[in-house]
């Protein structure tokens, strides 16, 4: 068995193309203007008939994750449709192994996303992810902003 493992040393400012398919297309860029060794993968590229996406991220870390706070904002052709926030690590008893790693450490996970089971309208999405190691949400240690287009109705 033979793994590939690739980094793509982001460009700032630049749009990466996650997945293309029929009725659907994802992209996604990073707020801040660093550079940043990073992988993410989600499969399948549909938003038809598809209760689980599959998804693998490679990540070497900026900042120790000592507590992370995670802020998930959806809008929906313009209109903020979901506004979420959770403490992943509250350094102590933290369930995630992503709790306690140091900075320049690889990250290496995949998990699923259950949320691929909603059946999305057609439409422009715009997905931002922020990471803070603080809860007043002061320091920001990650930040995505993902694109989704959703070509089709599902109905």
């Amino acid at each position: 068995m033979f793994g590939l493992i690739f980094f793509i040393l982001f460009t700032p400012g630049v749009s990466e193309l996650l997945c293309t398919s029929s009725d659907l297309e994802m992209s996604y860029t990073f707020c801040d203007s660093t550079a940043h060794a990073f992988m993410f993968n989600l499969t399948p590229c549909s938003t038809m008939n598809k209760p689980i996406w599959n998804a693998a991220l490679t990540w070497i870390l900026r900042s120790d994750i000592i507590f992370l706070k995670i802020v998930f904002n959806v809008w929906y052709d313009g209109a903020r449709a979901l506004h979420w926030k959770e403490v992943i690590c509250s350094g102590a008893d933290d369930e995630y192994s992503v709790c306690g790693m140091l900075k320049g450490e690889t990250l290496e996970t995949v998990f699923n996303i259950k949320g691929a089971r909603t059946k999305f309208p057609k439409g422009n999405y715009s997905i931002i992810l922020q990471g803070f190691s603080d809860d007043s949400e002061k320091n920001m240690i990650m930040c995505l902003n993902f694109t989704m287009l959703v070509k089709r109705d599902p109905f």
